[in-house]
């Protein structure tokens, strides 16, 4: 089965107040990424994860901490998608929970996906035109 490529970016932050952070570096984020890396490569995926300090996106809501991770699958046509963009609304507020959405929807059915320049508005600061 040939392996597929997709790579949860995350932006530097900027917390312009003190609720919304989230560990990205610790235990529980290396657990998370080692336990789904693990279950995406059953299907052939390999997942990565990276960080883009050239961007800094400001953390003033929830969306923007979505909007501050990005998902990359260029076999699927996807660059630098927001996470935000992918799954709109968050059903619990669970940054990792969120991820998860979006990457199994962009690996499996990337179809789904808006275009960018659908009319969905959904980024606040994070100039990817969604």
């Amino acid at each position: 089965m040939a392996k597929k490529e997709m790579t949860v970016v995350f932006y530097r932050q900027n917390h312009k107040r003190d609720n919304w952070r989230v560990d990205i570096d610790g235990e529980a984020a290396n657990r998370f990424f080692a336990e789904f890396a693990e279950d995406l490569s059953r299907f052939g995926i390999v997942l990565k994860r990276a960080a883009n300090d050239v961007f800094t996106i400001d953390i003033n809501s929830y969306a923007d901490l979505l909007n501050s991770v990005r998902i990359s699958s260029p076999a699927d046509g996807f660059h630098s998608v927001c996470v935000g963009h992918v799954i709109g609304k968050s059903e619990n507020l669970s940054l990792f929970e969120d991820i998860r959405r979006a990457v199994t929807r962009i690996a499996f059915a990337p179809e789904t996906v808006p275009p960018e320049d659908h009319n969905r508005k959904v980024c606040h600061n994070c100039g990817c035109g969604c």
